[in-house]
């Protein structure tokens, strides 16, 4: 499509170049070449005399030059405004001289993208005119083209945050994407968006939106345990998936709708399509009050929003606008309350995610740099970037499950095997541990027992710890440490005054020791070798059943024993 004349006016008092043509998605709207635009003023300028509303002719200045097919510059007064400049592409105009110089750069997508959002000077533009649907094909796109348009990058003769312009692509149910020119020159800048069907993404974007059990239960700097060896990692986040209810994928699915394109979700005190995730980590001295997370943080030539910080050296943001500070540069926050500090080195650039919270394989996670998740969540498939960039591995949490139960009246206990009994059957190891210390008095805390309670013991639970009288004592643990489990009984079985359990008397851990509350019951913990188990399943109340009793094992992958119910009526 060329130039159509009957679209645009010049006016000679002022110099306007407009557009009055039908606006995008109207009947007939029409865009032309910067060359095409050039051309078409030249060709006026050279008329004998002007006519109707394009006032210009042979007897007018100059109106603009050429320096490539893609550069044209407007002389003297003649100028475009921002709507004129939506139906150009394939170039730049450039215009005035001084306080009221303004270019208008030109954009060129190579990818397939159907709808680009743009990124300037902190917000997202909120008039994505170049995504409208026409009603004739776009002679702004052309094969391996998906986008064309000029979008203004100086202005008053100053220019709009350093022209940078970041392009993202967040389509639901698509692989998200972006690209940044750092400083758009004059001709045409290259954005790179593609987008594919992403597998992972495929739920029906309205069942995600009700996944609002999946949240970042903390925003901000966080310590988390995620390797299980007894040392924290850091990170800015905990999100939590809301297992077994919804999967990790479900994780990523719900991340991307929290920044999908025209979200009014809020991510750190950002809109979700703004939210892009962690982009520089900034060492500073001496803090004089907090940097709270969630808020912005500004300098001498730039911003940031503060997505961490611990307090003491280090803060990290998403860069808004600018560029990152360098050394012994002030940096302030001054609101919810003033807080500065000066840094003491230069920032580090951190890569980004698309989206921010990391790739998904449809059951494991390869998290995005700093994303913090939930150990409960996280199985020994998943990878996540702690924000020293280091890879962490969960280790292997494996849910030992028995089903076929019935709810109030099953008892269903779980413990180590060790041989048989007097009837042939797989047996409780009682002597599993030993006391350490004997237990004496009413309401004890705490059990320390002759070892080093393994890693595959569930971080709350029960224990049985064997009296003197030779009755196996039911004692609920809050948690463990070294030798030591606290315990949290308050039904009696805690209360050893009168009758004690001497120091080597048998304990052992009850894996499942309850009465059932559903139709299944389950214990989860962490996989570092085989343990045989023996299962008891029990009711001998209102639909008796035979004992249900079978050896299984903890292994390296979930497992599930169903209890066979057989009659005993």
């Amino acid at each position: 499509m060329a130039m159509v004349d009957a679209d645009w006016s010049v006016d000679r008092a002022t110099g306007n170049i407009r557009y009055i043509g039908d606006d995008h998605g109207g009947a007939s709207p029409s865009y032309a070449t910067v060359l095409e635009f050039h051309r078409w003023l030249q060709d006026k300028a050279d008329d004998a005399v002007s006519s109707g509303d394009d006032e210009l002719d042979i007897t007018d200045t100059d109106p603009s030059s050429r320096s490539t097919d893609n550069i044209i510059t407007l002389k003297g007064t003649y100028n475009i405004d921002d709507g004129a400049s939506e139906h150009l592409y394939d170039g730049s105009i450039k215009q005035g001289t001084g306080v009221s110089e303004a270019i208008y750069a030109g954009f060129v997508n190579f990818g397939n993208v159907e709808t680009i959002q743009i990124i300037q000077n902190g917000a997202v533009i909120t008039d994505d005119w170049w995504n409208q649907v026409l009603v004739s094909a776009d002679p702004r796109s052309a094969t391996g083209i998906s986008h064309r348009f000029l979008l203004k990058v100086r202005t008053a003769g100053a220019n709009i945050d350093g022209k940078k312009v970041i392009g993202i692509s967040r389509r639901f149910g698509f692989t998200y994407s972006e690209f940044t020119v750092t400083s758009a020159t004059e001709g045409n800048n290259v954005l790179a968006l593609s987008e594919v069907s992403d597998l992972n993404n495929q739920t029906a974007i309205g069942t995600v939106a009700g996944y609002t059990s999946i949240t970042n239960t903390t925003e901000g700097y966080n310590l988390i345990d995620v390797d299980n060896n007894g040392v924290d990692e850091t990170y800015y986040s905990e999100w939590d998936a809301n297992t077994p209810t919804n999967s990790i994928n479900d994780l990523y699915e719900r991340a991307k709708w929290l920044t999908r394109e025209g979200t009014s979700e809020t991510l750190y005190g950002l809109n979700g399509e703004l939210f892009r995730g962690i982009t520089h980590q900034i060492p500073y001295g001496t803090l004089s009050g907090t940097f709270d997370e969630g808020n912005e943080l500004t300098w001498t030539g730039g911003t940031g929003q503060v997505l961490a910080d611990n307090g003491t050296n280090t803060v990290w943001i998403q860069l808004l606008t600018g560029s990152a500070p360098g050394s012994g540069v002030s940096i302030s926050q001054t609101s919810p309350d003033a807080a500065s500090a000066t840094t003491t080195g230069t920032a580090t650039s951190r890569s980004l995610s698309f989206p921010f919270i990391g790739q998904s394989t449809g059951s494991a996670i390869i998290g995005g740099y700093g994303v913090g998740i939930e150990t409960d969540d996280l199985t020994n498939s998943d990878t996540l970037f702690d924000l020293t960039n280091t890879s962490v591995n969960p280790p292997n949490n494996v849910t030992f499950t028995v089903g076929g139960l019935v709810s109030g009246e099953d008892r269903v206990l779980v413990a180590e095997a060790s041989g048989t009994d007097a009837n042939g059957d797989p047996a409780i190891n009682q002597g599993q541990f030993g006391l350490n210390t004997a237990l004496t008095t009413d309401n004890i805390t705490s059990v320390v027992i002759d070892a080093t309670i393994p890693g595959d013991t569930p971080s709350s639970g029960t224990i049985r710890v064997v009296d003197n009288d030779g009755f196996d004592r039911r004692l609920e643990y809050s948690s463990y440490t070294g030798s030591t489990f606290t315990i949290s009984s308050t039904d009696g079985q805690e209360d050893f005054a009168t009758v004690n359990a001497d120091a080597a008397n048998d304990v052992y851990i009850s894996y499942i020791d309850e009465l059932a509350s559903g139709t299944t019951a389950s214990y989860t913990a962490v996989y570092s070798s085989d343990r045989n188990l023996v299962v008891i399943v029990r009711d001998g109340g209102g639909t008796p059943i035979k004992q249900f009793i079978s050896a299984a094992t903890f292994g390296s992958a979930n497992t599930t024993v169903t209890a066979i119910r057989t009659s005993d009526e």
